[in-house]
């Protein structure tokens, strides 16, 4: 059973079972939402975005389009999702540069996250951290810009 609050504004898109979306959450058409996810209040899904299963998105998180989540992800709160290298006012590029991030990684509250990137199964992105290049599989990234401290 998928549960959507009240006061979340859903339009036509794909959500899995056992998935809940809490209040003020703002979900695009065309979205895909894997099973058993969590998104949190105050969240926004661009239509070109998907989900896995079981991932979760805490409170404050934007996801724009041509971001993929993979499965058993965990977004802290207030993550900043970017798609656009080069970004102005009323002009856009032809294609978004989305972000990846693989299963079983996770991003710690406040990170940013720059076009483009991929983050690595498993891979751990500290609170804060600003993130500029691919994090490899595993690896635990801290600081402005992140880099690797160890490997998990």
């Amino acid at each position: 059973m998928i549960y959507i609050h009240p006061l979340a504004d859903v339009a036509e898109c794909s959500i899995g079972d056992c998935t809940n979306v809490w209040q003020f959450v703002v979900i695009l058409k065309g979205a895909v939402i894997g099973r058993n996810c969590n998104i949190c209040a105050q969240t926004l899904i661009e239509g070109d975005v998907q989900i896995g299963d079981r991932v979760t998105v805490k409170s404050g998180v934007q996801l724009w389009d041509g971001t993929l989540i993979e499965d058993d992800v965990f977004i802290g709160p207030n993550v900043s999702f970017t798609n656009d290298r080069y970004p102005r006012s009323k002009q856009y590029p032809e294609m978004f540069s989305g972000v990846r991030v693989c299963k079983k990684a996770s991003i710690g509250a406040n990170a940013t996250i720059l076009p483009g990137i991929t983050i690595g199964s498993e891979a751990m992105v500290g609170a804060g951290a600003v993130v500029t290049r691919d994090v490899p599989p595993k690896a635990v990234v801290i600081g402005n810009p992140a880099r690797i401290v160890r490997y998990i």
